[in-house]
């Protein structure tokens, strides 16, 4: 895995975001959009 300096700028942004900020209403809908979008990459790369 990489080090998490190596991510992009905006994973980072949103990570910070998550752990300082979000609400339990806005953490379930990041849940969300993060895990289709990351069912549908995972399926692109099948």
């Amino acid at each position: 895995m990489k080090n998490f300096d190596n991510y992009p700028k905006s994973i980072k942004k949103a990570v910070r975001y998550i752990k300082q900020d979000a609400s339990k209403e806005e953490l379930e809908e990041i849940f969300k959009l993060i895990n289709s979008a990351i069912k549908l990459r995972r399926i692109k790369l099948e």
